[in-house]
């Protein structure tokens, strides 16, 4: 049986913090045979080295295998993509549901496939229209202009009943899956002047306001971003109100708003920024991590840092450290959270002393902990399927905020390093068991350290095997040489996209970017300076 996501789980429970999990569904595992390759020694090198070492090639590639898992998980008769389907890419093991956020990645990844030659531009143009003909009839918020969070991906009907174990589901409509959802919809209005009109026709009636708390920081006089909202009661913890819009009749907001800075709602936050939904000082709502206060044992490490104003808010500009690093983490120190927004918005380009300083720490992180902490002679952590089970949040433990954190491998080795003058080291040098790799991590890392992504991926297809008809598996676990043979569309999508960007100069960012949404952003971003870099020795 696969199980819905964690957030489709746990939405409801999610009192305070970040917690931002892939809206993904649960996995089985296949076995191999493969043993751990030796340590890679190499850690970073710039995009510019790729074509030197033939790179290029593999690239195309696994753009081409990865764009195939995409034939077999669209349904003809409304080209919406399943969650997920099974590694042999058998259209019967289809999911049977999608969310906003599988259908957008559908979209971008027809525009890398057209992009990258693997499919013709009449094909791309009629793969995009028929999606967005569905999604221009399916039933959604229409007071906000939000989707639903489940589809059936055979009719384009709203999920009641969840199809695998028969549960009841209450619609909800969540500002992350429409965040990715409208993303998309920037990108093929960018791509193809046919579509423009009917992409940006969706685009335009969605109010990211509805989700957008005003007053959930009186104290800086600045709101952050709810969780999402439901339109008929879900019982448990809610919110019954008017929308934030002042538009349509009360909704159940969720009790939890996103309230760091280092996660994927942070898209959604940009577009309703833009779009003049969110007001400019909301970019510096979110915590960069929580102040401190005394002993809060809430969080994984005690940051350090000091405060700073920008338009009127004051900002604590915390940082955890991590082998000789300060940088902003995000909630469970993984990949996915820290830099798929990134597959967007030029972050590191326009936020030099913020982003660009914080991206290639975070890769950089990742490497290191798994060549030579770890030493699992693979990297790349991030959630995504299970090897051994379902559905796992994968992370580097000390690079997140998250107490139990986000483990690298199979046991859920506790990394506890204590706080001086609170709490003792339960388990300062761990030893690390059998970790578990996610490919797409890789791909994400590609424009921060090349050399080292396509040098790790190449080691997981050649030595873990961990490749398949669609192209590489979801994970695998490097010891037992356990895989995830399934492919998951969100984790395929960024493969496609992070190639695109790789292979045609940011290609993606470009369809995605407008004067408009740069004018409203970049200066935001360029403002700021993250409490991140290297660490010199006595300094704090």
């Amino acid at each position: 049986m696969y199980a819905p996501s964690p957030r489709h789980k746990a939405i409801a429970l999610l009192a305070c913090g970040a917690l931002a999990v892939t809206g993904l569904a649960a996995i089985t595992a296949a076995p191999s045979s493969a043993s751990a390759a030796p340590t890679q020694a190499t850690h970073q090198a710039a995009p510019a080295a790729l074509a030197k070492h033939g790179s290029k090639a593999d690239l195309r590639r696994w753009a081409r295998d990865t764009w195939t898992s995409f034939g077999a998980m669209v349904d003809s008769a409304t080209g919406l993509p399943a969650d997920n389907i099974d590694g042999d890419l058998d259209p019967t093991t289809r999911s049977g549901y999608t969310s906003p956020t599988n259908i957008g990645g559908y979209l971008w990844s027809t525009v890398a496939a057209r992009d990258l030659g693997i499919i013709g531009r009449p094909e791309a143009y009629q793969r995009m229209k028929q999606t967005l003909d569905t999604m221009s009839a399916v039933d959604r918020n229409h007071s906000s202009g939000m989707f639903y969070n489940w589809y059936d991906e055979h009719t384009g009907a709203v999920i009641r009943t969840w199809p695998e174990d028969g549960h009841t589901v209450i619609p909800f409509l969540s500002s992350v899956d429409n965040g990715w959802f409208a993303a998309s919809l920037r990108v093929v209005a960018g791509a193809e002047p046919r579509l423009r009109h009917e992409a940006m026709a969706l685009y335009d009636s969605m109010n990211f306001g509805s989700f957008y708390d005003p007053n959930a920081r009186p104290d800086q006089h600045v709101g952050l971003l709810r969780g999402g909202f439901y339109d008929s009661d879900p019982g448990g913890c809610n919110v019954f109100q008017d929308s934030y819009t002042g538009q349509g009749p009360k909704v159940w907001y969720t009790c939890n708003h996103y309230d760091i800075t280092v996660t994927e709602p942070r898209l959604a936050l940009y577009l309703g920024i833009a779009n003049g939904q969110i007001p400019a000082k909301g970019y510096f709502g979110p915590n960069r991590t929580f102040p401190v206060d005394g002993c809060n044992l809430a969080f994984e490490q005690k940051p350090v840092g000091y405060y700073r104003t920008y338009l009127g808010v004051d900002v604590f500009e915390g940082a955890y450290r991590y082998r000789g690093m300060k940088f902003v983490p995000s909630w469970g120190g993984d990949m996915f959270e820290a830099l798929m927004p990134d597959l967007f918005v030029p972050e590191a380009k326009w936020g030099p002393r913020s982003w660009g300083v914080n991206h290639p720490l975070t890769v950089r992180g990742q490497i290191e902990h798994g060549l030579d902490e770890a030493k699992y002679g693979y990297w790349g952590f991030s959630p995504a399927s299970d090897p051994f089970g379902s559905y796992r949040e994968y992370g580097v433990e000390e690079m997140g905020m998250s107490p139990d954190g986000y483990a690298s491998d199979e046991p859920r080795t506790d990394v506890d390093k204590g706080w001086p003058g609170c709490r003792e080291p339960a388990n300062p040098n761990p030893t690390f068991n059998d970790g578990v790799v996610t490919p797409h991590a890789s791909f994400l890392a590609l424009p921060y350290a090349g050399k080292a992504a396509v040098t790790n991926l190449r080691n997981i297809e050649d030595r873990l095997h961990a490749y398949g008809p669609g192209g590489f598996y979801d994970s695998v676990a490097t010891k037992s040489g356990t895989i995830a043979a399934r492919y998951l569309s969100l984790d395929q999508a960024m493969v496609l996209g992070a190639i695109d960007n790789e292979l045609r100069q940011d290609a993606i960012k470009d369809y995605f970017v407008d004067r408009s949404f740069r004018d409203a952003l970049r200066p935001l971003m360029a403002m700021e300076v993250f409490n991140a870099g290297r660490v010199k020795r006595g300094h704090r």
